[in-house]
């Protein structure tokens, strides 16, 4: 169920093995079933109990919430959800991107480019049937909390915060301090082995204690020891108590265990800061350092044996750069690396992530022989051995591309690159998702892309995405905005005098004003279009503007106007050779005549499209033309023929099957690019 920044609670199977917290978790589990205030007057809740686990970052507040979750997961038949609501960076996620990311998890669709309230709405509506369990860690305040409560007392919220969530009513919070001494120890014996702690477990108290029983701290202490197998747990009690005294322990150690490291190690944990959404693959890190990915996942796999970095249980190698390391690694960044480096590592990434968009694609195209030789030309370490493989690779580092996407437009100074992000990212989404289901997501990519065009005023990428999110909406029901955008794209084209854009967007906005209702800017916008189309001799378009025309003097009534055009579009689509246009246009004839009272033109032009479906293999129009004929017949006098034709109809398809073509108000709504 893992989507966006959306996936299960917990992390590597080996993090389960909870330490400590015995009390916390009793008093957590106690208050499940604990009463809330609304339950007073004898009714039940209306909303679900939010439980609050507060502690300063570092402090085990996450894993905390994760063994709460795993502990009564059982009661949760429909999943147990986790969603981070603050960026790496410290931005406070938008409850509209949060929200969405749920509804994905959750298998529901999100309308593309839909609002905060929509999308909340349609996530309480998700969750109405369901018992899930939320996680919403890392919550910035409790506006972003109370934005994602279910509506349904059968559903639980755990938050994690750092500190008290004011205004949401009944939230007793459970807050961190350090592990007990005995826990302490435990978790650096993990590390170290025994030998060490029993050999002085004073001096291994003492440690604990100078980690002020901070988990991340005494991760990174057990990872110091570890690596070095002679020393003693007092020479690294030593070195802490000698360290400056400002900071809390976990910068302390972070100090000492971050001075140690190997040089190329330490850089490349530095670099690590720039990781969208905090996550890491061998081939982003690769790319940040500019070394081997094979020495890229030596070093990703020694930092998580230090403590400086979480294994996510994935079936592709992912780490994750713990959330209360990131502002020391932001300081590191800032001293040790020059803009120019910092700008080179960016953009090396950027460069990274593109090509394998690329590969991720390619292995969708292999059915000619040269986009079968463009994929092997491409570096090995690069390409996907299936089309599955890279679909999956697509599925779980989602959340990391929509995060380089929306860091490298905040950038502003590699908008080249972000562009072709953004093209890469959107080919790949379309292979392998399917245009609408990635609709969301794209909505979101070819904003982006707009915000790139209108920060370096570029018109011609202006009016492609301007073009691009007007589809989105018109296919959404938000035909007035997508009139907007439209109209917007054809200021733009006209800009550069892009002839593709301005014929495009006059189109689309026939084609809004169509949906609209107003059938005469509808066909005054088509003709112009089309005039667009001959100049340029675009003979295929033409035709199909052509049946656009007709079909908009067909709903106001103007049959003798629809009639020409549709002659027209036929004439067009024989000219062509496009035998399936053909057949389609003339059944549209058919039926303006019919409309029209001429039953008899009618019919002969139905029989006439008949043989055309029939050699354009089109078995449902086919059948459909039969029925209509059928239909004619019957109304003049003939049952007889009309009875042979449903038969022919039902040859073709076979009862349970049969289905009219799609009425000609489906024109309607079809998108420019249909």
């Amino acid at each position: 169920m893992e989507t966006g920044d959306v996936r299960p609670a917990g992390r590597a199977a080996a993090e389960h093995q909870f330490l400590g917290r015995t009390r916390e978790l009793k008093e957590l589990r106690a208050d499940i079933e604990r009463a809330g205030l609304d339950t007073l007057a004898g009714r039940k809740a209306p909303r679900a109990r939010v439980l609050l686990i507060a502690g300063r970052p570092g402090s085990g507040r996450t894993a905390l919430a994760g063994e709460l979750a795993r502990q009564v997961a059982d009661r949760y038949p429909d999943g147990v959800l986790r969603a981070r609501l603050t960026d790496p960076d410290g931005t406070p996620v938008p409850v509209e991107r949060a929200a969405r990311d749920l509804l994905a998890a959750l298998e529901e669709q999100a309308p593309a480019g839909a609002g905060e309230d929509d999308l909340t709405d349609a996530l309480r509506t998700a969750l109405a049937d369901r018992r899930v369990l939320l996680l919403l860690d890392d919550a910035a305040d409790a506006e972003q909390v109370d934005a994602l409560l279910p509506d349904t007392p059968d559903c639980l919220v755990v938050a994690v915060s750092r500190g008290p969530l004011t205004g949401i009513p009944d939230v007793r919070p459970c807050t961190l301090g350090g592990l007990d001494a005995k826990s302490g120890v435990e978790l650096l014996s993990r590390h170290t082995g025994s030998v060490r702690i029993t050999v002085d477990p004073r001096a291994a108290e003492g440690l604990a204690e100078e980690c002020q029983g901070q988990p991340a701290a005494l991760m990174l202490a057990g990872g110091w020891l570890a690596a070095r197998p002679k020393a003693a747990v007092s020479d690294l009690a030593k070195q802490l108590r000698a360290e400056e005294p400002e900071g809390t322990a976990l910068t302390r150690v972070f100090r000492l265990a971050y001075a140690a490291l190997p040089a190329s190690a330490a850089r490349m944990l530095r670099l690590l800061a720039l990781a969208p959404a905090g996550l890491v693959d061998p081939q982003v890190a690769s790319a940040l350092a500019g070394c081997s990915v094979g020495t890229a996942r030596t070093t990703l796999d020694d930092l998580v044996a230090l403590g400086f970095l979480h294994a996510v249980d994935s079936p592709l190698p992912q780490y994750e750069v713990p959330g209360c390391l990131h502002d020391q690694l932001r300081l590191l960044v800032r001293h040790h690396e020059r803009p120019a480096e910092l700008q080179l590592a960016r953009a090396r990434m950027l460069e990274r992530t593109v090509r394998l968009l690329q590969a991720c694609r390619a292995i969708t195209e292999t059915d000619s022989a040269q986009a079968r030789q463009k994929l092997l030309d491409m570096p090995r370490a690069l390409r996907f051995p299936t089309p599955r493989a890279a679909a999956e690779w697509l599925r779980l580092t989602r959340p990391a591309l929509l995060a380089a996407a929306r860091l490298a437009v905040a950038d502003g100074e590699l908008d080249t690159l972000a562009r072709r992000l953004m093209s890469q990212l959107v080919r790949a989404m379309v292979a392998h998702v399917g245009t609408r289901a990635a609709a969301p997501d794209l909505y979101v990519v070819h904003s982006l892309v707009l915000d790139i065009a209108e920060r370096r005023d570029l018109p011609r990428e202006k009016a492609a995405a301007l073009l691009n999110l007007g589809d989105l909406d018109a296919r959404t029901g938000r035909t007035a905005d997508a009139l907007a955008r439209y109209r917007a794209a054809l200021d733009a084209g006209r800009e550069v005098n892009d002839t593709y854009a301005t014929g495009r967007a006059m189109e689309s906005v026939g084609g809004a004003h169509l949906e609209l209702g107003d059938f005469d800017r509808a066909a005054d916008w088509f003709g112009r279009a089309l005039t667009e189309r001959l100049a340029r001799d675009e003979r295929a378009d033409a035709a199909r503007l052509y049946g656009r025309i007709a079909a908009a003097h067909t709903f106001a009534g103007r049959y003798g106007e629809a009639l020409r055009n549709w002659r027209s579009a036929i004439a067009g689509h024989r000219k062509n050779g496009d035998v399936a246009a053909q057949a389609r246009a003339l059944s549209e004839l058919a039926r303006v005549q019919e409309y029209a009272g001429r039953p008899e033109e009618s019919l002969r032009t139905c029989r006439e499209a008949v043989e055309w479906a029939r050699r354009a293999e089109d078995t449902r129009l086919q059948a459909a033309l039969h029925l209509r004929v059928a239909d004619t017949l019957e109304h003049l006098g003939d049952p007889a023929s009309a009875g042979l034709h449903r038969g022919a109809a039902e040859r073709i398809l076979g009862d349970s099957n049969l289905q009219t073509e799609p009425d000609a108000c489906e024109i309607r709504t079809a998108s420019a690019e249909d």
